[in-house]
């Protein structure tokens, strides 16, 4: 028991450490090729945040854990959501442009919908993810960057301070392959003894995904958006937490499912309500208060509903 804790902390310190050079990396790359921070925030730098996710769900979709797949996705989200921009907000009133506020925060809001419909087979009749629905997301990823490409062209706003990057390209891909190494790590030793842990404690796997799994690939995110927030850099702040939730929905779901259908139990649901629930008041709160602006009273509602809702959680589970 104590060795698969020790084990899981150290899955995390790979994870974070992955998730830290490849973002370091990938970010460098960017900017050498000259691609706007906002870019950088809902691509680069949200499937870097995103990677730990990506690896512990492959991993447990593989090992045919259902729950722990659902509940990493949901949960991290969640997380991301409520948690991450509840305390960036507290920090630093998050500024946010328009085209995140008219389409990327909507954009965010139809991934959980899709998410729900699918998974519930409102469509095709059967609960669940299957490869199909694996195919439909990954289509709706290979859209949204689309989009994102779209946007990065038409954007004549490039008035950005050039930044020269002197570093070579043998350190930027160093950093990424190495990056990838420790993700991999990381996220076999999680789901092994994550579920190693869940076993013997008595508590289920939805639980254990939610919370503990779906707080620690959150990391990479929480960190990236506290230095986005102290540097004043709103961009890549807001960027990160709406890139990495529409990434964690169709690309990491669909990549999930692909691996193996993914079995869908309808107690997910209120956890995905949540979620839409969350993004709505996001999406409010661009008009309330100063216009396209998360003032701090709206981040810390956001805080204390997810420390709310996460103790309504672990109550329900132990009684």
């Amino acid at each position: 028991m104590l060795l698969s804790g020790f084990l899981v902390v150290l899955g995390f310190i790979f994870l974070i450490k992955g998730a830290d050079w490849m973002v370091n990396g990938s970010t460098l790359l960017a900017k050498k090729n000259k691609i706007p921070d906002l870019a950088i925030g809902l691509t680069i730098v949200a499937f870097g945040t995103s990677a730990p996710e990506l690896v512990v769900n492959t991993v447990a979709s593989y090992e045919n854990h259902s729950d722990i797949v659902l509940g990493n996705i949901i949960g991290s989200n969640n997380f991301n959501l409520f948690m991450i921009l509840g305390i960036v907000g507290l920090i630093f009133p998050i500024a946010v442009q328009s085209s995140t506020v008219w389409k990327e925060i909507p954009i965010s809001l139809v991934a959980a919908l899709v998410f729900l419909i699918l998974a519930n087979g409102y469509v095709v009749g059967n609960i669940g993810l299957s490869r199909v629905d694996g195919i439909i997301l990954l289509i709706l990823f290979l859209s949204f960057l689309f989009y994102i490409y779209k946007q990065m062209k038409s954007d004549v706003s490039t008035t950005e301070d050039v930044v020269v990057i002197t570093a070579s390209n043998y350190k930027i891909w160093g950093f990424i392959v190495l990056g990838l190494i420790g993700l991999v790590i990381g996220g076999k030793l999680i789901v092994d003894n994550a579920v190693s842990i869940a076993s013997n404690l008595g508590v289920s796997e939805k639980i254990i995904g939610l919370t503990i799994i779906a707080a620690g690939t959150s990391l990479p995110e929480l960190m990236t958006s506290v230095v986005a927030a102290l540097k004043k850099n709103s961009d890549i702040a807001i960027g990160n937490i709406i890139g990495s939730n529409i990434f964690n929905i169709f690309l990491i779901l669909s990549i999930s499912s692909l691996v193996r259908p993914i079995e869908f139990s309808p107690v997910f649901n209120t956890d995905i309500y949540f979620l839409v629930g969350g993004t709505l008041f996001l999406f409010v709160a661009m008009f309330t208060g100063k216009k396209k602006i998360l003032d701090r009273w709206e981040s810390g509602v956001l805080l204390a509903v997810f420390i709310g809702y996460t103790t309504y959680l672990v109550l329900q589970e132990i009684q």
